[in-house]
Order: structure tokens, then C-alpha cells, then sequence
């Protein structure tokens, strides 16, 4: 149960993702404008959002193929999480320093602190979940005591 629920909301993490770098590509100005509180953090740059839009395609990939691949979903996770949650953290120094309101944590938190809490938690629950199999497989390899004589 814990697996097929770690697999759908990667699945839909990673098309979320993918949609967001989608829009930054094909309709970076509109997507600027859209957007809450992006326009507080400093005037458009269609090649910066563009840019940006690449690595959200990127992430978008990495999630939607771990969640399709098992195998390999730490390894295709672990940066996307890295950068979401590296992101999440720089929203909230913006606060901390002065650039922008403490409102913003707000106005941030779906776009921003959702992913990478939501990244973070596939990434920690898959790996339970690994450890916990690999660990039931050494227990089951592993010779039993023989019985103790009477």
C-alpha cells in the first residue's frame, strides 16, 4: 500500500514538474505574471525563466521515471529533492534577510515549501521502504542458531 502511495504522488509530482517547466519555456512572461510573488523578486528575464523551466522539466522526468522505476528512484530523485529543497530554504532566507515580507512564506508555500517537503518525504519513504526489504533479505539469509542440546 505504502509503495503504490509513494508511486502516485511522485507520478503526480513529477507531472506537476514537468507542467511547470512546460509553462516557463513556452510562456515565460505570462508565466512570470501568473505566478504569486514571483514579480516581488526582481523584473522578468525570459532567459532566466527559461532556464529555470529547463530544470523544472528536468525534475518533472527524474520523479515521473523513479516513480516508474523502482530500481532506480534514489539515485533519480536525489537531486530534484536536493534543488526543491534548496529552494525552499532560499525563499525562506529572502524572509530572514529583508528582501521580501514575512507574508511571502505564505504566498511561497504551495509553489515552494509543498514540493520539497512532498520530494523529501518520497525520498525518505522509499528509502525506509528499501532498507526494510534489503534487511528482510539478510534475515532471511542468515543461518538460523542451531538448537541448543538438552
Amino acid at each position: 500500500m505504502v509503495k503504490q502511495l509513494i508511486t502516485v504522488i511522485a507520478l503526480i509530482l513529477g507531472l506537476a514538474l514537468f507542467a511547470n517547466g512546460v509553462f516557463m519555456l513556452v510562456a515565460p512572461e505570462t508565466w512570470y505574471w501568473t505566478v504569486p510573488g514571483v514579480p516581488v523578486r526582481g523584473s522578468f528575464n525570459q532567459h532566466f525563466v527559461r532556464d529555470i523551466g529547463i530544470q523544472y522539466l528536468l525534475m518533472g522526468v527524474a520523479f515521473a521515471y523513479g516513480a516508474l522505476n523502482a530500481r532506480h528512484r534514489l539515485l533519480l530523485w536525489a537531486l530534484p529533492t536536493t534543488w526543491l529543497v534548496g529552494h525552499a530554504i532560499f525563499h525562506v532566507l529572502e524572509v530572514a534577510t529583508g528582501l521580501c515580507g514575512p507574508e511571502y512564506l505564505l504566498v511561497d508555500f504551495a509553489g515552494v515549501t509543498v514540493p520539497a517537503l512532498i520530494s523529501l518525504g518520497l525520498f525518505y519513504g522509499h528509502y525506509r521502504m528499501q532498507r526494510g526489504a534489503s534487511q528482510a533479505v539478510s534475515d532471511a539469509a542468515a543461518p538460523s542458531a542451531p538448537p541448543k542440546p538438552k
